[in-house]
């Protein structure tokens, strides 16, 4: 259950409480309370829904060159271990801010806004980031979500009984993964049709990585029983994963990806860098719906 620190919104069908360090979705339960996200055993992973800006996955050596100027910045970015301000909250949203700082331009020399929107409307969790530009120069970035849902759900199927049903055939090779995070040789997918078949050994090598990804909406669970219908309509990339063993599954839409083994080139020309324009703004939503 939530604690004291979190902040809550729901409906009468579901509920959500939301960690105002790295707004963090750090709970969602259905109308009879039941947790649908990771039990954030620390012997697996203990992140929840980490926000990843300004980048997604790792850079080489952990730097982001940038217009020849080299800044150091970890996997992910840093808004995951940002305290974010919550500037307005309801009883069924709320809206979480971060703007830059001395120690965010040390890694990332640009004035921007973050902004993490969370709503509920009946039994569908709508989330809306909106990143801003406040400066008079364009600002690369990237940006992706991260939310480990339980693995089972708990509706009574077994582990092995989960599946991932996709919008649409996803016949395409994945991105292979280096020991140290970084991208490298293409490999087969395990997806038959638009089904893939959960089970630990897919994940002996680190997440599945689809880039591009064709669907732009998902369902997981098991075949009997109320499944999560996931949408990501702005982001052209898809990361899966967990641990083996654990009990949670991470869906990850993504704007960007890690760095290619051998990448040096500035941050600007890596795949999935978008521009905002000064005073500019964009938007990436992503939806969790409990169906069924």
């Amino acid at each position: 259950m939530p604690d004291d620190s979190l902040i809550e919104i729901g409906s009468s069908q579901l509920r959500a409480a939301i960690n105002p360090f790295g707004a963090e979705l750090s709970s969602l339960r259905d109308a009879a309370g039941r947790e649908l996200m990771t039990d954030a055993d620390p012997a697996f992973w203990a992140g929840r829904a980490p926000i990843l800006f300004p980048i997604v996955g790792r850079l080489n050596d952990d730097v982001l060159w940038l217009d020849g100027v080299s800044y150091r910045m970890e996997k992910h970015g840093f808004a995951r271990r940002s305290m974010f301000d919550a500037v307005d909250v309801t009883g069924s949203s709320a809206l979480f801010r971060m703007t830059d700082t001395v120690e965010t331009r040390e890694q990332f020399p640009f004035h921007f806004l973050l902004e993490i929107g969370f709503a509920i409307e009946e039994t569908t969790l709508t989330m809306t980031a909106k990143i801003g530009n406040g400066g008079d120069i364009p600002m690369p970035f990237s940006f992706g979500w991260h939310p480990a849902f339980a693995w089972p759900l708990p509706y009574g199927a077994a582990r092995a009984d989960h599946r991932i049903l996709f919008q649409t055939d996803e016949p395409g090779m994945l991105k292979g993964l280096t020991p140290d995070g970084l991208i490298a040789a293409d490999r087969p997918t395990p997806v038959r049709g638009n089904m893939l078949l959960l089970q630990d050994a897919l994940f002996e090598r680190d997440a599945l990585i689809w880039s591009p990804i064709e669907s732009r909406r998902l369902s997981y669970g098991a075949a009997i029983g109320p499944q999560l219908d996931i949408a990501f309509p702005d982001t052209p990339r898809l990361g899966i994963w967990t641990k083996p063993g654990a009990s949670f599954l991470c869906i990850e839409p993504w704007i960007g990806i890690a760095d290619s083994v051998g990448f040096g080139g500035d941050f600007r020309e890596k795949p999935g860098i978008l521009d905002v324009a000064p005073d500019g703004q964009h938007c990436v939503e992503m939806q969790i719906t409990v169906s069924g």
